[in-house]
């Protein structure tokens, strides 16, 4: 298991600088929601060959998809989220274990540490700015973090992790710089500076955080539970936080939400809550479903 800590000094490269740099010059909004509206083109001649050069570049199986050729989708945003046949990615038989959310690999996990979140050598951020509530991340002091990215060819709808109760969702607006590992090796504070929707869930081991984080070209984030977040992509100063207009009871596995492009998911969980399974590390690759940790404050219902 990786229990990271604050290294001093960022390994980024030359190129990893000049690239975070070029970023913040651009209007990463504009061309995200730019993005968004092209991939939701449904001319077929258009759709289909922007499919068909998307997975030329990229190793995609459709065979685990509901729909398995090109045709079928409507538009490059209809392929992108596509859904998985039943089956194609299992929860644990043991209740105890909380499952990877998403298709991707880790690129940190360990625990928080003075309120602080490791992402990468020579940077971290705070659990507060991350959640946009201080108050809120004091139930995470001392407790367990993993962030995961989804590459562009991931299947890219979230799952919870563990079942759970939604008490409240926040939407904060924010820059939306890539989320790679050169962005994150070069940019400080990236994934408390991106847009960001913050949904908190209360489970059998207390109040458990999944973080969807905006990200340079993603078009667009929805919930199951809220339809469509972004676009449009806000400028506002302040967060918006949501209570839900009716119960939104999730069991681990059941979809929570979506990306429209790849983006990264972070998880927060209480101090004492989780037991990283020991062979995980940064760089590793997941599968939706795989164990991530033992919970270890769990009654089965």
């Amino acid at each position: 298991m990786t229990t990271t800590t604050t290294a001093p000094a960022s390994d980024a490269s030359l190129g990893d600088h000049l690239f975070a740099a070029v970023q913040r010059c651009l209007p990463t909004r504009a061309l995200s929601a730019l993005m968004y509206r092209i991939a939701e083109i449904d001319s077929p001649g258009f759709k289909n060959g922007f499919i068909k050069a998307f997975m030329r570049g990229y190793p995609i199986d459709l065979s685990e998809a509901e729909r398995e050729t090109v045709e079928e989708y409507r538009h490059f945003n209809d392929f992108f989220t596509r859904a998985l046949k039943r089956g194609a990615r299992p929860m644990p038989s043991d209740p105890n274990l909380l499952a990877s959310p998403v298709d991707g690999r880790i690129s940190q996990l360990g625990a928080i540490r003075d309120g602080r979140i490791f992402q990468a050598k020579g940077h971290d951020y705070t659990a507060a700015e991350l959640l946009a509530d201080a108050e809120l991340a004091k139930a995470f002091d001392g407790g367990s973090f993993a962030t995961i990215y989804l590459a562009p060819h991931n299947y890219h709808r979230v799952h919870i992790p563990f079942g759970g109760k939604l008490r409240s969702w926040t939407y904060v607006p924010g820059r939306l710089f890539s989320v790679n590992p050169a962005t994150a090796r070069a940019m400080p504070r990236l994934f408390s500076r991106n847009e960001r929707m913050v949904a908190i869930f209360d489970t059998a081991f207390g109040p458990m955080a999944v973080v969807m984080v905006g990200a340079l070209f993603v078009g667009g984030v929805e919930t199951v539970w809220g339809g469509r977040l972004t676009p449009p992509h806000s400028r506002a100063a302040t967060p918006f936080h949501h209570q839900p207009d009716a119960t939104v009871a999730l069991a681990r596995g059941d979809e929570m939400g979506r990306f429209h492009m790849g983006s990264t998911v972070v998880l927060l969980a209480p101090r004492g809550a989780l037991d990283w399974q020991a062979n995980l590390a940064a760089g590793d690759t997941l599968r939706l479903g795989q164990p991530l940790a033992q919970v270890l404050q769990h009654a089965v219902a």
